[in-house]
């Protein structure tokens, strides 16, 4: 599964139609939950009853029958996708809260299938065909869709950004590559100091994208607030504010895709901690400075590029990584400010390298002791296995910076 995105170039009425065409999308969605909610408790609520309902929808409101059938049913399966997402957690008895299913008020994208849309013969240019007035638009970007048949796009996605609109195109196809066996293996440690250290004992610098650009991202904060609700100038403001926070984001994302990329490639096998960033965002203290360093990111482009590449992915469990000593098996307490290993065996290293070496340890321990060819590894998931609609919310695959 691959997602090639390009920039839209359009008029101010068409630009407004994609907005109506999102909106519509949203309406759909939060209609369908509503009736999933007040559904009496006998009825049996699944897929196919929120498509009949969907129908239903376009029959009852005229702005609905402007939208394609096909993006009608995909705005419908999207309020599915929450409706199922809580029903797994319940079933797993997933801790804490389970995920129920909310409504919708910001909505940015509108989803067609394989009808509503029609590419020009060269390619450069896609046609939105259903009678909400999109008309023909200009893509820009550097990604060549020649290389794919139309049959392989089964989905083409209208995103609203701080910086214009976009289109993706989600293409059917397998995003594999075989690489020669490099016969190494590496453990990773992510911390707040370091973005990583690895069991070789190199460190990686934290970028820290969010605390370089903080005191921008305040000032175009307040010149929001000095500005008179209902004008263009206030509108104007949070448009330069979201785009500050957009630009932070794709940094983000960039850096961990290099980085991920460069690590899959050097080695056959990557061990990594099972972290629960959920929960340690919890500690106010730290939330800002663990969010902003992006590791749950970084885990998922390692999870793509080890699918990609055919590389092993392993997760360990965190617990005493850094207290366990990585030459005899001791337990060193330690508090979080102690930042050196030193054990009554004689070794004396870097906390976070220490820690990389025990998480490798464990990985090979779970692998038998050698490295096996596995596109996924040991108790990971990786996205390229998932449904169209999960690959719609999540997003995460290979694409060049925006």
């Amino acid at each position: 599964m691959l997602v090639i995105e390009y920039k839209i170039k359009a008029k101010l009425h068409q630009y407004k139609a994609i907005d109506e065409a999102i909106r519509t999308a949203q309406f759909v969605r939060n209609k369908c939950l509503r009736y999933w909610m007040d559904a009496p408790k006998d009825a049996k609520i699944n897929r196919f009853a929120l498509n009949n309902y969907s129908t239903k929808l376009r029959e009852e409101f005229s702005f609905v029958k402007q939208l394609n059938s096909m993006a009608v049913q995909a705005s419908a399966e999207r309020g599915w996708a929450a409706i199922s997402r809580f029903y797994e957690n319940c079933k797993n008895h997933q801790p804490g809260k389970k995920g129920f299913p909310r409504f919708q008020k910001d909505n940015r994208s509108v989803e067609y299938k394989t009808s509503g849309w029609s590419l020009h013969k060269t390619k450069r240019r896609i046609s939105i065909t259903d009678k909400k007035g999109i008309g023909e638009l200009k893509l820009l970007g550097k990604w060549d869709i020649h290389t794919y048949p139309v049959k392989s796009i089964k989905r083409v996605r209208l995103v609203r950004r701080a910086d214009g609109y976009y289109c993706q195109f989600v293409l059917d196809t397998e995003v594999k590559e075989q690489l020669e066996s490099t016969g190494n293996l590496i453990g990773l440690d992510v911390g707040l100091e370091y973005f990583y250290t690895d069991s070789n004992g190199h460190t990686e610098e934290n970028p820290r994208f969010l605390r370089k650009a903080e005191q921008a991202i305040k000032y175009a904060q307040r010149r929001i607030y000095k500005k008179e609700k209902g004008k263009n100038g206030r509108r104007k403001a949070r448009k330069r504010f979201a785009k500050k926070h957009l630009r932070v984001t794709r940094q983000r994302n960039e850096h961990a895709k290099r980085l991920a990329r460069c690590v899959i490639k050097s080695n056959d096998l990557v061990a990594y901690e099972d972290l629960s960033v959920r929960n340690m965002v919890k500690n106010h203290c730290l939330a800002k400075s663990i969010s902003d360093a992006g590791w749950r990111q970084f885990r998922q482009w390692l999870e793509y590029f080890a699918s990609k590449f055919e590389r092993v992915t392993v997760t360990v469990n965190p617990q005493y990584t850094s207290q366990k000593c990585s030459g005899c098996g001791t337990i060193v307490k330690k508090s979080l400010s102690t930042r050196t290993h030193n054990c009554k065996c004689g070794c004396q290293l870097n906390r976070d390298e220490n820690a990389a070496i025990n998480i490798l340890n464990l990985a090979l321990q779970a692998r038998g002791g050698h490295p096996r060819r596995n596109a996924v590894g040991v108790g990971v998931t990786t996205l390229v296995g998932e449904t169209l609609l999960e690959q719609t919310l999540t997003l995460s695959t290979e694409y060049p910076a925006l």
